[in-house]
């Protein structure tokens, strides 16, 4: 089976194109380092000729809230449109739990902006909601530093390893579409500051944590339920602990 993986050169793309290929698929990587760009189209029906599942991994280079809207709709329809030209008969996507639990983000928006146009497009689809990746937990604490302090949310988190995601969206491009959604997580909730705690001590690094509950995170406040799983989700077997074990800096 020919599966073409957009962003099949990122974190999660190039996983899930090495898990297709040991499968014994056609796993072809599509962005725009191979030639294929969404956005302007260029290279998009030549990638996508003879496929029989499209995996959209596509993230938006900019995350201002404007950008990263007209990213995603722009990207998103002309897939879908590519799509239907080339009678793909499944459109996988991966966004993010919670994201309508959130609407003061503008990412956020962005992200159901992006399943409002795969739910409208009458394309067999499945969308892959995925909580946080642990392997974004440095960025995030950079993100949230001023100083030699590191302010994040108190909320819980639910954050999964990439290899975890990558075998789940590997799993449902092989299976028949759901036309619904799928929320996948890790194993465990965690409060965010321990999380970032936890990465930074084992990193050596001196910065201070500090949990406050007005942080924002992709420019919104959280609540335990903000952005983890409901009971349905599936969960990563990888727990905090065996991830960070092996991927201290």
């Amino acid at each position: 089976m020919k599966i073409v993986v957009i962003g099949g050169t990122g974190l999660i793309g190039s996983k899930v194109v090495r898990n297709l290929s040991a499968r014994g698929h056609e796993a072809v990587p599509a962005s725009p380092n191979t030639g294929v760009n969404t956005i302007s189209g260029e290279g998009l029906d030549a990638a996508l000729a003879g496929a029989q599942v499209v995996v959209d991994l596509a993230n938006s280079p900019s995350f201002e809230d404007a950008a990263v809207l007209e990213f995603f709709r722009t990207s998103g329809g002309n897939l879908l449109k590519a799509e239907v030209n080339a009678g793909v008969g499944h459109h996988v996507a991966l966004t993010i739990v919670g994201a309508e639990r959130v609407p003061d983000s503008g990412y956020m928006r962005a992200k159901i902006a992006q399943e409002e146009l795969i739910e409208a497009a009458g394309q067999p689809y499945t969308i892959v909601r995925s909580t946080q990746f642990f392997e974004f937990l440095r960025a995030t604490a950079d993100a949230a530093t001023d100083g030699d302090t590191v302010r994040v949310p108190t909320a819980d988190l639910q954050p999964i390893a990439a290899e975890d995601v990558a075998a789940a969206v590997t799993d449902v491009a092989m299976a028949d579409p759901v036309n619904g959604i799928i929320e996948i997580a890790g194993p465990e909730r965690i409060k965010f500051p321990d999380l970032i705690r936890a990465v930074l001590t084992a990193d050596n690094d001196p910065r201070t944590v500090v949990g406050d509950q007005h942080a924002r995170y992709f420019g919104t406040e959280l609540t335990d339920a903000s952005i983890t799983a409901g009971t349905d989700a599936h969960l990563g077997a990888t727990t905090f602990a065996a991830w960070l074990a092996v991927n201290r800096k």
